[in-house]
């Protein structure tokens, strides 16, 4: 059982009592030992922070304890609670992030010629349902900028070949850094990104392929899946690494297929759920929901 000052009259930082104006999320994961949670919750506790959400998995396979919880504090508690979790983290071994809800991430959309999963992302993000700042859509085509004007965001494009891959990165680095972008979106963008590139975006770059994985990695997905008759395709958003379709899974979903289906059927129909396989994972990833351990993911919905 957390400690906790969750009671029916203070389950909302902004309820009577102490001011816990902030309201942030804490993710942990560290080797599974007896006094993690007391540990944890112990330190929010003695900040006087209110407990609102809290969710945990333990894993056998790894031996592996991850953790997410939501709380409330005053804004005077925040940075002497980060000092007691850096002393907490060398005691007990803790990995961990702490984010203010009212950080509001910045996000670029990578784009090439495709542009259903970068229209879905653009209207939710105008509905509100991406808690971020889309701070530019950068593509290696111009093909797409008129959807950047019609929602008012910058439309940077960066050509690039093959023989151009390190001056052509360098570039889109400098204007990703210049806007301040904290998670690429890779929405259907089909270039391979070099390893210097998936090492500095190590778990913030989030691709959807579309192919429900470990199936059908690479290019043309789905005439592969004709091509084998399958009964069931999907699409899967996952981050990136230097291993091609390889990286932690964070969403997957799929559709049944039938013979009669040709590949522009299948194409069709995989659109619909490479929409919502991205944006699932884009959500889940800016409510910090999403641990990585080695090649998988804990995300806790």
């Amino acid at each position: 059982m957390l400690p906790s000052r969750m009671d029916t009259q203070d389950t909302d930082p902004r309820a009577p009592g102490p001011s816990r104006d902030h309201l942030l999320t804490l993710l942990v994961s560290a080797p599974d030992r007896p006094g993690l949670v007391a540990g944890v919750a112990g330190a929010l506790y003695r900040h006087d922070a209110n407990i609102l959400e809290a969710d945990q998995h333990d894993d056998p396979g790894t031996g592996m304890f991850f953790q997410r919880i939501r709380f409330g504090i005053a804004g005077r508690g925040v940075e002497p609670l980060r000092a007691t979790l850096g002393v907490l983290g060398t005691e007990l071994g803790l990995r961990w992030t702490m984010r203010d809800h009212g950080e509001r991430r910045g996000v670029a959309i990578l784009v090439s010629r495709e542009d259903h999963c970068l229209y879905d992302l653009l209207v939710r993000h105008r509905s509100g349902e991406l808690a971020c700042d889309i701070r530019l859509i950068l593509s290696n085509h111009d093909l797409l900028a008129p959807v950047a004007a019609q929602f008012d965001i910058p439309f940077r494009s960066v050509p690039v070949t093959g023989d151009t891959i390190p001056s052509a990165e360098a570039e889109q680095q400098r204007i990703l850094d210049d806007a301040g972008v904290e998670l690429l979106v890779l929405a259907r963008y089909m270039r391979i990104l070099s390893p210097d590139m998936v090492d500095r975006w190590q778990d913030r770059a989030i691709n959807i392929h579309h192919s429900f994985l470990p199936a059908f990695v690479g290019a043309r997905p789905y005439h592969q899946a004709y091509a084998r008759g399958v009964k069931l395709i999907g699409a899967t958003a996952h981050y990136v690494t230097t291993v091609l379709d390889d990286g932690p899974i964070i969403e997957q979903d799929v559709t049944h297929a039938t013979h009669r289906d040709s590949v522009e059927d299948l194409v069709r129909r995989g659109r619909d759920i490479e929409r919502t396989v991205l944006a699932r994972a884009v959500r889940w990833h800016l409510e910090d929901r999403v641990l990585v351990h080695g090649n998988r993911t804990i995300v806790f919905r």
